[in-house]
């Protein structure tokens, strides 16, 4: 059964459920509060607000139960080659928990464990040298990633290393990351998967020419021989990747030095248990009380049944900033897709546009659209409860204004003044981090890491190749000779914008 057919009673359900405000049937149901939410170790998730009853729930149970997500996810944990275009496995969670008895699983396992020693070598190697400073050098999941938990997860004042990230082929970039630094108090970590990624390339060249050398470059990647080749770095410095480790899905991986390097071999540990532990509540906890699958199923919900184009998700923490960034390509590379694995066009709309930002920046910038513009915009609302800044005032403010601005969406404000009247029935889900801890932060990301998947198995698309991002990279390559006046560009429009270039 394809997924238009699985999803078609949704929209029955809308039809009925959207009759009623979502004031009105959070008033109806005294348990809702209660019942609507789950805990997974220092995570903390309410659906209350979403805009559906307990009939639609079901529903909404029923048609991943259908689409066999229970077997899906064991498929995953197993190993099985769930990537079927690439004709790969998926085994992101092998680099964090072992929980399948499946002998590819355990040997990733066995072999993210080797890495993970190596890696604590190299980081006791350049503890004991004079280097202050590191820059990591990456794109996409290898930037996005540990750069957000790099952010999120440094303390006040810098660590053994002040860790900078270089991303952007743009020059500036680079001149601003290298601004102020001394070369010879810096080493570059170059990660990339293939080593064949342009930015990283032509950003780890500047970084060689300015360290004078390779003698303080480090490199991850599952291309060794390449890495040595084209930056002569030596073995002993380049930690592995491998290919059933999508990069949007690497920072468990030694894609992660940069954020061991910054906070510590320990606490990265910690975040990786952290997500193990949400592993073993998704694989082991059937649908209905399953957090993962509350929340895919509610991303399904107003995409398919209430027909909400976007998705935003509000952090209500400054160190989580950067979440919706890292989000933004875990779920829209992951989903972005319109045919299904079975080679056959998607019948269904598949991922929402994501966006968001940090509150309270945030409610003074696009919160008005949200409140009274035309669209409805469903949100993931994040917050913290014990905060480690000694400013006790701000935290209580920051927290009510979380509080106030998911109570205001779903409740709405009657006005006798059209201008200031707020329709309310604003969907949003609200997830509460007990604090910010390695482990909860990787239970909070495992957490969407597991949603993107099953919302992925209820369309019956794959969620673990990304082919649109290489489209745009062939046509530039093509276009660079064109650039230095060595070619001419096929397409009218282009020639003449490359007039206006020249």
């Amino acid at each position: 059964m394809d997924a238009d057919a699985r999803l078609s009673h949704l929209r029955a359900q809308a039809g009925r459920v959207v009759q009623t405000p979502l004031k009105a049937l959070i008033a109806a149901d005294p348990a809702r509060a209660q019942d609507f939410s789950l805990r997974v170790g220092p995570v903390y998730a309410n659906f209350a607000r979403q805009h559906y009853d307990r009939e639609a729930l079901q529903a909404l149970f029923g048609i991943a139960t259908r689409a066999d997500a229970r077997g899906r996810l064991q498929a995953l944990f197993d190993g099985e080659k769930i990537n079927l275009t690439e004709g790969r496995s998926v085994l992101h969670t092998a680099l964090r928990s072992d929980l399948s008895p499946a002998p590819v699983a355990r040997d990733a396992h066995a072999e993210a464990m080797q890495a993970r020693g190596r890696m604590r070598a190299l980081i006791d190697q350049v503890s004991a040298s004079d280097i202050t400073d590191i820059v990591s050098v990456g794109i996409g999941g290898s930037d996005l990633g540990p750069r957000l938990a790099v952010d999120a997860l440094s303390g006040p004042a810098p660590g053994r290393f002040r860790v900078h990230f270089l991303s952007n082929v743009d020059g500036h970039a680079a001149q601003r990351v290298l601004a102020g630094l001394d070369p010879r108090r810096t080493a570059a970590v170059l990660i990339s998967k293939t080593f064949g990624t342009q930015e990283t390339l032509l950003n780890g060249a500047i970084l060689r020419d300015w360290l004078g050398g390779t003698e303080r470059l480090y490199a991850v990647s599952a291309n060794v021989e390449r890495a040595a080749e084209t930056f002569s770095i030596p073995a002993e410095r380049i930690l592995p990747m491998w290919d059933w480790v999508g990069g949007r899905y690497s920072l468990w991986s030694a894609v992660g030095f940069p954020i061991a390097l910054a906070i510590g071999m320990d606490a990265f540990e910690a975040m990786l248990a952290g997500a193990a532990e949400m592993d073993a509540h998704v694989l082991g906890t059937p649908l209905e009380q399953n957090l993962a699958a509350w929340h895919a199923l509610t991303s399904v919900w107003n995409r398919n049944a209430l027909g909400y184009a976007t998705q935003a998700v509000h952090a209500y923490d400054e160190r989580l900033k950067l979440l919706s960034n890292y989000l933004q390509q875990l779920v829209m590379e992951s989903l972005g897709k319109s045919v299904r694995t079975d080679g056959e066009a998607v019948s269904v709309e598949t991922v929402p546009v994501w966006w968001g930002g940090a509150g309270t920046d945030t409610q003074h910038s696009f919160f008005q659209a949200l409140h009274q513009g035309t669209s409805i915009v469903p949100s993931d609302f994040i917050g913290v409860v014990r905060s480690d800044a000694p400013f006790a005032a701000n935290h209580r403010a920051l927290q009510a204004n979380l509080l106030a601005q998911t109570e205001a969406f779903a409740n709405g404000q009657a006005s006798d003044e059209p201008s200031r009247a707020y329709a309310g029935n604003r969907p949003s889900t609200t997830i509460l981090l007990d604090a910010l801890t390695p482990q909860s932060f990787g239970a909070l990301l495992a957490l969407y890491e597991h949603s993107v998947y099953l919302q992925s198995v209820v369309w019956g698309i794959n969620a673990f190749d990304q082919f649109g991002v290489e489209l745009g990279k062939q046509v530039a390559s093509r276009l660079l000779p064109a650039l230095a006046g060595e070619a001419e560009a096929e397409d009218p429009v282009t020639r003449e914008l490359l007039a206006r270039l020249r």
